[in-house]
């Protein structure tokens, strides 16, 4: 019986050179590709194809965005899910294509799963911990070689493999839906300028245009549902967004990220509509929430977001937080105006049928009783310290 493992395949340059490793190195017999639509351009998927069509011995594309956007991005949203301050990308695909690659390798009969992670960044831990749900062999190349980005693209010359990264603009490019990911190269060194070549999705804020736009978000239990007063899905609202927020500057992030292992390293990202719809979120929540609610809630979200940048998607707390989360969005329904300009998304209004603001009147005397007592211990300690 031939030998047989179920590669997961983006076309790029870590994923492409492992189709030859994986026959040279690990002597698998066939080597089946997997590449999973989650939103990125479709160039990038026929390219993909293309490639894969040429170096593997079987290729699937999967269309996983309508499923990408209901059950990771709108979970995503409604617990504002960022990691230390910023947006969460690249993360929340990676549960999601291992399951689809898990599910191609048990159609296939596959001895083997195999992945093109290197072993200093999370996706190795993000793909192995949904991989090792299974009884099959967990390959990872690039980890087992420890071999330099510089190696890998001279590798690819060699073999004739075609990959867009060069030794002079090695950039590492991950694109979903919901954010873009640029990392390698001179921008690990975190004194670097990050060059506006890298960027694809936006325009640079002092070449946006000069007059702000106002557009408004209608949210139903905390999943945005329209744009501009015009119903749309899921997906076709975030499309339509990174476009509008991407030609005003918004959604780019320079920041320095804690990975999983220790690691600290320099990311950068484009993500114009996750921008504009998580801070439009967040004001919303502001509007309909309790006091109580948004601080405990705050705590939920944070415990969220580690859980999501480590892949730990199925762990049993991730399901009690998202119990609690959708608690919560039940009241979170109304509309939200962000203002766009020159890489800025600002709130500017907002209202709700669940809106807990105060509009009535009240007897101003009647917080005479509560100001006597407000601050008493401070006061009492205040007169103690005075006798020494």
């Amino acid at each position: 019986m031939p030998k047989k493992v179920v590669l997961s395949y983006s076309g790029g340059l870590d994923t492409s050179i492992c189709i030859p490793l994986l026959k040279e190195r690990y002597e698998y017999d066939q080597v089946i590709t997997v590449a999973v639509d989650v939103g990125q351009s479709r160039s990038e998927i026929k390219e993909a194809e293309e490639k894969a069509s040429k170096l593997s011995d079987k290729h699937y594309t999967l269309d996983a965005r309508e499923e990408f956007v209901q059950d990771y991005l709108f979970p995503l949203i409604k617990a504002n899910g960022d990691y230390e301050g910023y947006v969460l990308g690249t993360a929340i695909t990676r549960p999601l294509i291992a399951k689809k690659v898990v599910d191609i390798a048990n159609e296939e009969g596959a001895d083997a799963l195999a992945h093109g992670c290197t072993g200093k960044g999370n996706d190795q831990l993000r793909f192995d911990v949904v991989f090792r749900t299974t009884n099959l062999d967990v390959v990872a190349p690039l980890r087992d070689l420890d071999k330099t980005r510089e190696w890998e693209i001279e590798y690819a010359i060699n073999h004739d493999i075609p990959v867009p990264a060069t030794k002079s603009k090695p950039w590492s490019i991950d694109e979903n839906i919901w954010s873009r990911s640029i990392e390698g190269g001179m921008l690990d060194d975190p004194f670097y300028a990050q060059p506006e070549e890298i960027f694809r999705w936006t325009t640079a804020p002092e070449k946006a245009p000069d007059v702000a736009e106002v557009i408004e978000i209608g949210f139903e239990k905390g999943i945005p549902i329209s744009l501009k007063g015009k119903k749309m899905d899921g997906f076709s609202l975030i499309e339509k967004l990174n476009k509008i927020g991407g030609k005003h500057g918004v959604g780019r992030s320079d920041i320095m990220e804690d990975r999983v292992l220790g690691l600290k390293m320099r990311e950068s990202y484009e993500h114009p509509a996750a921008t504009i719809l998580l801070e439009a979120h967040r004001d919303l929540e502001k509007l309909v929430l309790t006091r109580a609610e948004l601080k405990f809630k705050a705590m939920v979200d944070d415990m969220w977001g580690e859980l999501a940048y480590q892949g730990l998607v199925d762990d049993p707390l991730m399901a009690d937080l998202n119990a609690f989360i959708d608690k919560t969005q039940e009241r979170v329904t109304g509309f939200v105006k962000a203002r766009l300009f020159k890489g800025n998304s600002r709130v500017v209004a907002r209202r709700s049928p669940n809106a807990l603001s105060f509009e009535g009147s009240l007897n101003q005397k009647s917080a005479e009783g509560y100001s006597k007592f407000y601050g008493l211990q401070a006061r009492i300690f205040q007169n103690l310290i005075k006798r020494f």
